[in-house]
């Protein structure tokens, strides 16, 4: 469920420098980002992936491994050592503020061996009709993790630990999906492709007892080393829906303490989203992709598009309390495999939506509030150098107005194709009002209501300098430059 008044941080984007920084980073700016108005951060996978001291974390190898031993040709992460990871979690505890792990737990990647077994191969993009019959591959199925030697779990991965893999080493044939003999694709997954619960790498069978019972065990060990407050998880619409249930309920059953978790169900239509919300018993929040997508048309339409409808469709309307709000992220970054840009001119009015609003719990993403630079081929296969400006001012505007303004009634404007506003007004513990307007087009007035009758208000963003005084009955002529937001927060 979402955290009243909180805000999320994911801290990280796919193409941080992978020097081994990352967690001293967030062990010195833990402070910082809690006197800004962070409450909780996401974190990137802190365990060893098949890259090495280069894997972002999703092409997971071993989840034991936290940058401790020598494995995939570093002991560290991209992002540091056990120890630096454990340190900058306490830091963050220390300052008041969440963690949240990035849990994969669909695949593995980077095996240690090959096995022999018989599979039956099917296309890439039918699951449901085999091309070939039941024949001997030669799979990357075997991890036993000798840089590791069995300390934390003795657990070793096999062939029949797996429903299917991409790869066969006699054929050398890639492209295809090999599902293993005896096997079926879990069921309650996406439907794409037919079944979507193959994504990549060696993938897990969550119908195999030894798999639930080994992830349980992980997850307890995780929260014994990590102490973290919860879990973002990956990839969940290939993973059987039926299985986060239990194991949450093992988790939090185990900590002792409730355990916030947000799922990463990538699909844009809402109506996907609330049936593996009644499937999983609303026990988790899902990320909100159909706003997401909101922005990402209406930054692309160049100021044309209907702003009344901007929450249309969307999680956040019609179940905020699962809904977690973001305006990008790692995966829709420009260059990356869901890549659906939200354009800099409208990332304020994104923030200002997902930040000054009542309903859903806000993820602030790494390269906004930072900026990024980085270099990547695209999907036509030319190398393009992409820089994100950082927005890092507007958005710690945008917190601190959320912070001492963001409570009480919240009315909507959503009365105009451009422009729309909304106001709150404010309650006993916080007192003042505030009313935001912003606009993908033109300049423009809007007359709101706050409450405060014959009061000055002042635009927090200095983006107009004149104050505006409400009338007898507590309304307001609030303004905004075209393109622009303005926060309008009460002396």
């Amino acid at each position: 469920m979402a955290k009243i008044n909180g805000v999320m941080m994911q801290y990280f984007h796919w193409y941080l420098p992978a020097d081994g920084s990352l967690w001293n980073q967030v062990k010195n700016n833990a402070q910082e980002l809690a006197d800004a108005g962070i409450t909780a951060l996401w974190l990137p996978p802190a365990y060893k992936g098949t890259g090495g001291g280069m894997d972002v974390g999703y092409g997971v190898y071993d989840i034991y491994d936290l940058g401790e031993f020598d494995q995939k040709g570093s002991i560290r992460t991209k992002y540091g050592t056990r120890q630096q990871y454990l340190d900058a979690i306490n830091s963050l505890h220390q300052a008041g503020i969440e963690v949240y792990a990035d849990t994969v737990l669909n695949h593995r990647i980077g095996a240690d061996g090959t096995e022999v077994a018989k599979a039956t191969s099917f296309p890439q993009y039918d699951r449901k009709n085999p091309k070939g019959d039941l024949r001997d591959i030669n799979a990357y199925t075997l991890f036993n993790f000798p840089g590791r030697q069995g300390k934390y779990s003795q657990f070793e991965w096999h062939w029949w630990h797996f429903d299917a893999v991409d790869y066969d080493e006699y054929s050398k044939e890639s492209g295809s999906v090999y599902l293993f003999e005896g096997k079926t694709f879990d069921d309650y997954v996406a439907l794409e492709n037919g079944n979507f619960a193959y994504l990549m790498g060696a993938d897990l069978d969550f119908q195999h007892e030894e798999v639930r019972t080994e992830i349980t065990n992980w997850g307890k060990w995780y929260l014994d080393t990590t102490n973290v407050d919860g879990f973002r998880l990956d990839a969940i619409k290939h993973i059987a829906a039926w299985f986060f249930p239990n194991w949450l309920d093992e988790m939090e059953k185990y900590a002792g303490r409730e355990l916030f978790t947000v799922g990463e169900y990538w699909a844009p239509d809402t109506s996907v989203l609330n049936w593996y919300l009644d499937t999983v018993g609303q026990r988790m929040s899902v990320f909100d992709v159909s706003l997401h997508y909101n922005f990402h048309y209406a930054s692309k339409a160049g100021g044309y598009h209907d702003m009344r409808t901007i929450l249309d469709g969307t999680l956040v309307k019609d179940r905020a309390m699962n809904a977690v709000t973001f305006v990008e992220n790692h995966d829709s970054q420009p260059l990356q495999a869901l890549e659906s840009v939200v354009e800099p001119w409208f990332k304020p009015l994104a923030y200002a939506i997902i930040l000054l609003r009542q309903e859903g719990y806000p993820c602030i993403f790494h390269a906004d509030y930072y900026g990024a630079e980085y270099e990547d081929r695209g999907r036509d296969g030319n190398t393009y150098k992409i820089v994100l400006p950082s927005h890092k001012q507007f958005i710690d505007q945008c917190l601190d107005a959320r912070k001492n303004y963001g409570y009480g009634p919240q009315y909507d404007y959503f009365d105009h194709p451009d422009i729309i506003g909304w106001t709150r007004l404010g309650d006993e513990q916080h007192p003042k009002a505030m009313a935001v307007i912003l606009s993908d087009g033109p300049e423009g007035i809007k007359p709101m209501e706050v409450g405060k009758p014959n009061t000055k208000f002042y635009d927090l963003t200095g983006n107009i300098q004149e104050p505006i005084e409400t009338n007898d009955s507590g309304w307001g002529e609030f303004s905004c430059k075209g393109g622009s937001v303005s926060i309008w927060v009460q002396e």
